[in-house]
């Protein structure tokens, strides 16, 4: 047996120069020896040498080392094992692969695993194996396993001969599109490519069209090869099938591997999307797609013709710099190349290329994000150590920093899958990441701090302002704070505002039972009458949940409380607390509401000729005809608004302003009605002119509301603030004093409190009236008076709003909370029942007409016109 040393001297042999200058000289020595020698011996040996020569020295040997492969050409996508033995103690052992110029080591990863026995003689060997899952064309090359002893390594190498196949076929046609509009005849020529990574298979590629053989034509540079293909199209319309070409490759193994490409044919006729810069004229339903991005980046853009208008583009395109990362961590994954040194500079790459000032696409974010996932996946069997920390957490902040945007068609699900692919991929790598010291390292969107429990100690600090309290026995404690990712995970509590921090809690090392507290910072925009809710997020179901967490008041703070740890937040409703059938009564008072009016508006019609006979009469019936189309108006507006959803943002404006306006106009025309009642009760011998009253009430019933609703909408644009909010089509509450809401909540308030002083000096009046006669029945009749006034005007002015504030003011845990409520969704959303049954059929001389009407049988619309007539008569009598 023949064995080869070298030996390679690090630090150099130093020797004295005539100057006096340190000169440093390397040698490289090769041994051939025929005897095999222990490696205790060939260590003293070597010790002695470095001593004597004051210099490093590594020995390499060969021929020591038994190994075992395939040696005939192995299939693609095939499972290979690799061994090597040596009869021999060793310390570790070690496998590299190189391909072309590059050596890579190999450690268990995706594809990879590699096993390692030590052994002590040539009947116990040392053995190491690798198993390839998937042999492609990374895997390609020559295996060199190594037994290490001190300064001694024992080597083997192979070459592992793999057919291989592309690992990816890129296909493009040009033109994009092609034109068959009125060719039917003609023939067009389609050029098809398709290219695939440099490679030194010699591959068989053969295109296809119509089943038949095209030629092929090769170009080839150091970074791919490109096959093209010029098609002579037929431009007669197919049926079935649309138009493709097929290109296949065969290997040495005569193993397929091929790529198809459709290309969208239009014909006269046919709906289509015009040209439009570099898209070609496309027929609608089809899909193209384009090579061609911007310098310094990599990969395609689509665009799809729906109907005869374009969609947007989908950009695939990353920057070169990027893709080069993204491969990194693709092999490290597998288990190529999976060193410390490797990762570092892998998170080092992702930082330099998501920088906080780039200008990344959504596309780039997206295989951002992929790195960071493939990376978690890879730390689950790969070990990562701490000193990767500072440039995984500077790549992850600037990746919350770049821009989010994808396609509208693909918004909501593809922003939710990258936004919980980011969290479940960060939390993961900072559960794997092995930490020997406390850590406290904090960037613009995440804040990270590590440290070690002592037993019988309550842990407790702050990250992002949210103070966390952890209880264990002992253990590594990990907690990281997120901003900025909230907003974009997928929300299913309903009308909930997304949170402004995301936690992570980690305990490693500690079997104790935990329980953890965690003070959030105020919610902005919270009221008491909002829900909070203790969440964290279930990686399972990718979703908010509340099992395991409760919401724990301490020392006037609120903390969330879970007796489990994962990624945690607080979420506050966007709405009070809902109440069952609520929603139920409220369109059913509506309905019956607005019913109610439209039948009390077609009375009046009917019998405004015969009841308004005096000027007192006049002034009521005209303030009530007032009241009921304004509110007949707001609770159609109302229910209009009702699915805030399916509205688009300039109905929900109008019906915003609609509710807005006719509410207060209602309330308004309430107000004439008690200043005219008022009067008439104060100054029993200065009656109102007809002509006066009209135009303050014309005044105060519809100018004011416009001014209001008007200054109100005039001045959130001007402070650039909310008018209405999008999801409810209502005005804003923000807080006392706060948001628009209060420009109806104040003049309804006031109307409100001078229409009941209004009714308290009636229902004095009527007392004071009835006190000089004394007697029982008397006594009878003025409570029955009291009860009677109280009972009719009630409804028309507007007092049972009055039960609004008191829902304002009460808190949702209150036990009188749900009473008021459905207090105040009943009488109100009934309020036009009401005035049908107070304004109308109580009234006795309405009554009576009706029943004349009803009995006389006197043609309606003789009755309508009298009505009108009269109607016209006396507004402008004086």
């Amino acid at each position: 047996m023949m064995i080869t040393l070298l030996l390679f001297p690090v630090a150099c042999l130093s020797l004295p120069s005539p100057l006096g200058v340190i000169r440093s000289t390397s040698a490289d020595f090769e041994v051939e020896l025929s005897v095999i020698f222990e490696n205790a011996d060939l260590t003293t040996v070597i010790k002695d040498l470095e001593k004597e020569l004051n210099a490093t020295i590594t020995v390499v040997s060969s021929g020591l080392v038994s190994i075992k492969y395939p040696k005939e050409t192995v299939d693609y996508n095939s499972l290979q094992i690799l061994n090597c033995t040596y009869g021999q103690a060793i310390d570790s052992t070690g496998w590299d692969l190189t391909n072309g110029n590059i050596t890579s080591n190999i450690n268990n990863g995706i594809v990879s695993e590699v096993t390692f026995e030590s052994g002590n003689s040539s009947s116990h060997p040392s053995k190491t194996n690798i198993v390839i899952k998937k042999v492609t064309g990374n895997w390609a090359g020559k295996y060199t396993c190594s037994f290490s002893n001190g300064p001694v390594k024992h080597v083997a190498s192979a070459q592992l001969d793999v057919a291989l196949l592309p690992d990816v076929i890129t296909m493009a046609t040009k033109p994009l599109s092609v034109d068959c509009s009125g060719k039917t005849e003609s023939i067009v020529e389609v050029e098809v490519k398709a290219t695939i990574q440099a490679t030194t298979e010699p591959y068989t590629v053969m295109a296809t069209y119509n089943n038949k053989e095209q030629t092929v034509t090769n170009t080839s540079n150091m970074a791919q090869i490109n096959y093209t293909s010029k098609i002579e199209m037929n431009c007669q319309p197919t049926q079935g099938s649309p138009q493709s070409v097929t290109y296949t490759f065969t290997n040495r193994n005569n193993e397929n591997k091929w790529g198809t490409i459709y290309f969208p044919v239009f014909y006269e006729g046919d709906t289509t999307c015009p040209a439009e810069k570099d898209w070609p004229e496309t027929p609608s339903g089809s899909t193209v797609v384009s090579q061609e991005c911007e310098a310094g980046k990599v990969g395609s853009k689509e665009r799809t013709c729906l109907k005869n208008k374009w969609s947007e583009i989908l950009s695939k395109c990353i920057s070169e710099n990027l893709k080069k990362v993204a491969n990194a961590a693709n092999d490290f994954a597998q288990g190529l190349g999976a060193t410390q040194a490797v990762a570092l500079s892998i998170f080092s790459g992702l930082k330099n290329s998501s920088t906080s000032d780039s200008s990344m696409n959504g596309a780039e974010t997206q295989e951002s994000i992929n790195v960071l996932n493939t990376m978690a996946t890879a730390s689950a069997t790969i070990d990562l150590t701490e000193s990767i920390l500072p440039d995984f957490l500077g790549a992850a902040s600037n990746i919350l920093n770049n821009s989010w945007e994808v396609p509208t068609s693909s918004h909501k699900s593809l922003l939710h899958n990258m936004s919980s692919k980011y969290l479940n991929s960060v939390e993961g790598l900072v559960r794997n990441i092995q930490v020997n010291n406390t850590q406290d390292l904090i960037t613009h969107n995440l804040d990270l701090k590590i440290w070690r429990v002592e037993p019988n100690t309550t842990c407790n600090h702050t990250v992002f302002g949210v103070a966390v309290i952890l209880n264990a026995s002992f253990g590594t404690v990990k907690t990281m704070a997120m901003k900025e990712l909230g907003n974009n995970l997928e929300m299913k509590f309903k009308d909930t505002q997304p949170p402004s921090i995301i936690l992570t809690a980690i305990l490693e090392n500690s079997s104790s039972r935990i329980n953890i507290k965690l003070g959030f910072p105020p919610i902005e925009g919270r009221t008491e009458d909002s829900e909070v809710f203790c969440v964290f997020w279930n990686t399972s179901t990718n979703e908010w949940s509340r099992e395991g967490c409760w919401l724990n008041s301490i020392e006037n703070q609120t903390f969330c409380e879970c007796n489990h740890l994962t990624s945690f937040s607080m979420l506050m409703s966007k709405t009070s607390v809902s109440l069952p059938f609520l929603d139920e009564i409220t369109y059913v008072g509506l309905g019956v509401s607005i019913c109610s009016l439209l039948v009390f508006l077609v009375i009046e019609v009917f019998v405004w000729s015969a009841v308004v006979k005096s000027n007192l009469s006049h002034f009521r019936h005209t303030a009530m005809v007032n009241i009921s189309l304004c509110l007949f108006l707001a609770d159609c507006s109302f229910l209009a608004s009702s699915f805030p959803q399916a509205l688009s943002p300039t109905w929900c404006l109008v019906l915003t302003v609609c509710q807005h306006f006719f509410f207060t106009a209602m309330f308004f025309w309430m107000l004439c009605l008690s200043l005219m009642l008022l009067h008439q009760v104060i100054f029993v011998f200065s009656p109102l002119r007809r002509r006066v009253y009209m135009f303050i009430s014309s005044i105060l019933g519809y100018v004011c509301p416009t001014v209001i609703v008007g200054a109100t909408y005039v001045y959130c644009r001007y402070t650039d603030t909310n008018y209405h909010n999008d999801k409810t089509c209502w005005l804003i509450y923000k807080g006392l004093l706060k948001g628009s809401i209060h420009a109806f909540i104040l003049p309804v308030g006031t109307i409100v409190l001078t229409n009941m002083f209004s009714m308290a000096v009636v229902i004095l009046t009527l007392v004071k009236s009835s006190i000089p006669e004394g007697g029982k029945e008397d006594d009878k009749e003025m409570v029955k008076s009291i009860m009677k006034a109280v009972v009719f005007l009630t409804p028309v002015f507007g007092v049972t709003w009055a039960l609004g504030f008191a829902v304002l003011m009460t808190r949702p845990k209150d036990p009188m909370n749900p009473v008021i409520h459905y207090t105040f969704t009943i009488v109100n959303s009934l309020q036009g029942f009401f005035i049908l049954l107070t304004g109308c059929f109580a009234e006795k001389r309405v009554r009576d007409e009706l029943c004349k009407l009803i009995t006389s049988g006197r043609p309606a619309s003789k009755s309508i016109s009298e009505s009108m007539k009269n109607l016209t008569t006396t507004n402008t009598k004086d």
